[in-house]
């Protein structure tokens, strides 16, 4: 090959070269992630146990914060970990962190070793504590929580976050129906109250057949 041909040959592959499209930062990354969450998911399928949610709620939890880029969440209730591995793993693609709190110290140290092992664990602050002291300690502000722990202390969790709830923000309810309302028992309480407030949007998510409620602050009038 002559050097005008090799002119020619460099300028086509600088050509190609600016055509393609630059890599996105993080994206490989992100790919391997997901790649390893799915794989944990699947190989522990079927076997969570110890007041753990199912795999729909753990979908349904993962959509509300993808669809609200939320990225400051808290979890009262950890159990060993499943559905705060659906939370992390949706604020691994928004930029956000988890806190997770149980005061079980056997369950939060399943937890810990499962956050790791699904590869998240770097998306997840999680604390052995007693909720009813450090729920109230917690300084906030936060824009998704999720409230899976002692049923009837669920209206104090909610009172304690919600000056800390950002507007938009979402407090989510594991156990929790429409029907409990008046009942006087258990969350119902809670459920009670926050169908009450002008200012809380409270739908009931379909497909939980656990019963899940999603509560959204709106501006206060």
């Amino acid at each position: 090959m002559n050097a005008r041909s090799l002119v020619t040959a460099g300028l086509v592959l600088i050509l190609i070269a600016a055509a393609s499209p630059a890599p996105v930062p993080g994206a490989q990354d992100g790919q391997a992630l997901d790649r390893k969450v799915q794989a944990f998911l699947g190989e522990h399928a079927g076997r969570w146990r110890d007041m753990n949610v199912p795999e729909a709620d753990g979908k349904i939890l993962y959509d509300l914060i993808i669809k609200n880029k939320y990225t400051r969440a808290l979890e009262i209730g950890t159990s060993t970990g499943h559905s705060g591995i659906w939370i992390a793993w949706a604020l691994s693609k928004t930029g956000g962190r988890l806190i997770t709190v149980d005061i079980d110290e056997g369950r939060y140290r399943e937890a810990v070793a499962n956050f790791r092992e699904a590869g998240l664990d770097a998306f997840i602050d999680a604390r052995l504590a007693d909720a009813h002291e450090l729920v109230p300690d917690l300084s906030g502000p936060f824009d998704f929580v999720f409230c899976d722990a002692d049923k009837d202390w669920y209206k104090n969790y909610f009172v304690a976050v919600l000056p800390k709830l950002t507007v938009g923000g979402c407090f989510a309810a594991h156990n929790v129906s429409a029907r409990q309302r008046g009942r006087g028992w258990g969350s119902a309480g809670f459920v009670e109250h926050v169908l009450g407030l002008p200012f809380m949007e409270t739908t009931f998510a379909e497909g939980s057949w656990s019963g899940l409620s999603v509560s959204y602050k709106r501006a206060e009038k």
